[in-house]
């Protein structure tokens, strides 16, 4: 006799759609997504078939009409995922939100090009906008052969080779008048007019959030000089956590500081790689700022709260 899941088996169960994203060509998708048995020999075996079943429903996931080809679920903001998650945690469906800095809660106020050259005039610096871009494009994508991370501590020698990199010169004056610069509130501003509204309503219903950012130590004072660090319960800044995204311990690290599950977490960032891919990783479910959400009001009403 087949095994009826239990709510319980089903919520372990949740993590499964991470495990199924590579589409119905893969291996996995063709156990679950097929299966005929009928007896299960344990309510996970049961419930791993059941959420299958409902995710091959969603766009893309090989159901009927859909074609049966091997590229992803679209099942993030798709109604069913969303109505399938309300079924295993209720109405609010995330106990906690992460979100990334760069890029989705915060952005640079004016163009990275446009202050190095400025700031370098008098310095000696000739590069024109363009070609400083193309410079920093290229040293920001050199293996940084000095440590496994990017960012340690204050992320000074680093951000010293793409300085130098990008506009040749190696002025330590022009460095510091750069790097303590984009430590202050003038260089930065908040992506969303919205969003203090937001995580004021979020924190309100429950709902813990966190900043998970690939950033040296001056995140938390430029958080601070936005006046926005009060919105968050816990931040993970790759270079206190020993780890930059997309590896998945970084956002495993802000689940622990929330107090959370990762199944029971949704990260929003702007990088399809480092934000959205990580955060599957580590088992989060994610959305791509500016494509599967473009305001954190709309982040809200996916997870179930109103503003």
């Amino acid at each position: 006799m087949a095994r009826v899941p239990t709510r319980d088996s089903l919520m372990a169960a949740v993590r499964l759609w991470a495990r199924l994203r590579a589409g119905t060509g893969s291996p996995l998708c063709r156990k679950y997504c097929t299966s005929r048995h009928q007896d299960y020999y344990t309510e996970a075996a049961a419930a791993e078939v059941v959420v299958a079943r409902e995710l091959r429903q969603l766009p893309g996931g090989g159901g009927a009409g859909s074609g049966g080809g091997s590229g992803g679920w679209d099942f993030v903001g798709a109604k069913e995922y969303l109505d399938y998650r309300r079924a295993l945690y209720g109405e609010i469906t995330h106990k906690a939100l992460l979100v990334d800095a760069v890029g989705t809660l915060l952005v640079p106020s004016q163009p990275m090009a446009q202050i190095y050259r400025k700031f370098g005039e008098k310095y000696g610096v000739q590069y024109s906008e363009d070609e400083i871009l193309s410079r920093y494009r290229w040293a920001y994508e050199q293996p940084w052969g000095r440590s496994r991370l990017r960012y340690v501590a204050d992320g000074r020698p680093f951000w010293q080779f793409i300085v130098s990199s990008s506009t040749g010169c190696s002025d330590l004056q022009y460095f510091e008048e750069l790097y303590q610069y984009y430590t202050t509130e003038k260089a930065w501003h908040l992506c969303d007019p919205d969003a203090e509204e937001v995580f004021q309503a979020l924190r309100k219903a429950g709902v813990k959030t966190a900043v998970v950012s690939n950033f040296d130590t001056r995140l938390r004072p430029l958080l601070q000089a936005l006046k926005c660090g009060h919105w968050f319960d816990a931040i993970a800044v790759s270079a206190e956590v020993a780890a930059e995204k997309p590896n998945p311990t970084i956002f495993l690290k802000a689940c622990e500081f929330l107090g959370v599950k990762p199944e029971e977490a949704v990260h929003v960032g702007d990088d399809r790689r480092n934000d959205i891919w990580g955060a599957r990783d580590a088992g989060c479910d994610a959305w791509l700022w500016g494509n599967d959400v473009h305001s954190f009001k709309e982040v809200a009403r996916r997870i179930g709260i109103r503003v």
